[in-house]
């Protein structure tokens, strides 16, 4: 007579292995979202946890930062070199060249070697000490904590949880509301790093991809520095709120029109559709399905961290080097000034006095999203409002999300990456002009 097998679930799995799987859901997801979605509050500053962490070495322990990060560069410029990867494509090549262009640019500034000029604050001072060093701490850190968040069945559960929102309005799987949070409160580099990640595990699409890499990925908290240089911070509740809000809306207008509208939206290796019935139920299986066939956690934590060095490399050098050409471009050249003449339509359409004069400045932005606030600081209130929701909303800029953008293996080329701009700030400036005269109206402005 053969003996009775153990009492299963009707997942097929016995309850001991089922609970075991639950409470990592809930209890390694829980350290996640901690970890990327809680500002803690240390001293007069207010972030979350890797970005403390990261803000520790820098400070406390600066030459070992430093260390690190001219190793991180040194790695991302070599590499390509060793492997003959430089040879594959010309994005390779042009690439390569900018990783060295960063690396050399880094030993110029630390080893006070580089002219006058570029020593001014506002140039390798600025790019090498707020963007670079700490950029390039931050995304192995944050590559560690990535592990909470996405390797226990969150971002399934979420995903089957919000598909209903975020398919209709961004044309994006449910799972992709992880990121916009963790840009918005996080940083764009985190948030680039989760997309890149979902990507290469065939969860988003050729389409996908793209909408969310440079529609979720904002310049995130650090906008209250724009706010306080451009005197908002009086109306900052509103200020935050609004440019969220005109933030995701001009995603979801972008997410319909070219270029990004006629990308392949087939995804390798797709989250299960939900079925007709009780959602939450079936987002909590779709999170203990991933609970249980994961790997060990040791290994899942190595994995994540050598995709946050390889990131970094890149990473790191790309910004000092893209971002100093393009503050040279905006400092010593006409370029925004041209630049900015295709912002005037938009502006005209605002009706706002004396903002078309200033398409230059808001331009600027393109090569480094806090140039428009320093440009704009003792502007009309309007030019200020406009000029720090753009700042945000546009997403897009040469010293920062550009090189992290293009470091992912997500299909966003140069030309396409500056249309995208060119929609996305447009579309800002009119959404914006009208929030303006709502929040003057309001009093909540001004």
């Amino acid at each position: 007579m053969s003996q009775p097998s153990p009492r299963t679930t009707l997942t097929g799995s016995p309850p001991a292995s089922n609970t075991l799987n639950l409470l990592q859901l809930i209890g390694f997801s829980a350290l996640g979202l901690l970890l990327f979605f809680v500002p803690v509050t240390l001293g007069e500053r207010s972030t979350i946890i890797p970005d403390h962490l990261t803000t520790l070495l820098v400070t406390q322990a600066r030459p070992l930062a430093v260390g690190l990060v001219l190793a991180l560069m040194a790695w991302g410029a070599v590499s390509p070199l060793l492997d003959g990867r430089f040879r594959s494509s010309t994005s390779e090549k042009v690439f390569t060249f900018f990783k060295w262009l960063g690396l050399i640019l880094a030993g110029l500034y630390l080893t006070q070697l580089a002219p006058a000029w570029a020593m001014a604050p506002d140039m390798l001072p600025f790019l090498f000490e707020k963007l670079a060093l700490v950029v390039g701490i931050l995304i192995p850190i944050g590559a560690l904590a990535l592990t909470f968040l996405l390797g226990f069945g969150l971002l399934e559960a979420v995903g089957v949880l919000m598909e209903p929102v975020m398919r209709p309005l961004f044309r994006t799987p449910g799972s992709s509301a992880i990121d916009a949070v963790a840009s918005f409160v996080g940083s764009y580099s985190i948030g680039l790093l989760i997309t890149n990640r979902v990507f290469l595990e065939g969860k988003y699409s050729l389409r996908e991809a793209p909408i969310i890499a440079t529609g979720f990925s904002t310049v995130s908290a650090t906008f209250m520095v724009v706010a306080r240089t451009l005197g908002l911070m009086d109306s900052w509740n509103f200020y935050f709120w609004s440019t969220m809000l005109i933030t995701f809306v001009v995603t979801a207008v972008t997410a319909w029109l070219p270029p990004l509208a006629g990308l392949d939206e087939h995804e390798a290796n797709p989250d299960p559709q939900p079925q007709p019935g009780h959602r939450a139920a079936q987002a909590l299986e779709a999170g203990l399905q991933v609970a249980r066939a994961r790997p060990p956690l040791g290994q899942m934590l190595l994995d994540n961290l050598r995709d946050g060095i390889n990131m970094a490399s890149v990473v790191a050098p790309s910004i000092l080097a893209i971002g100093f050409l393009g503050l040279v471009l905006s400092k010593y050249t006409p370029v925004f000034d041209a630049v900015g003449l295709l912002l005037k339509p938009f502006l005209w359409l605002t009706a706002l006095p004396g903002t078309a004069a200033h398409s230059g400045a808001l331009a600027s932005g393109l090569a480094e999203m806090f140039l428009p606030a320093l440009l704009l600081k003792d502007a009309d209130l309007a030019t200020r409002y406009l000029a720090a929701v753009t700042c945000v909303s546009s997403v897009i800029f040469f010293s920062g999300s550009v090189p992290c953008m293009l470091a992912t293996r997500i299909p966003l080329g140069l030309g396409r990456l500056l249309l995208i701009w060119l929609l996305r700030i447009g579309l800002s400036i009119v959404l914006a002009s009208l929030v303006y005269r709502v929040g003057i109206a309001a009093g909540w402005l001004g």
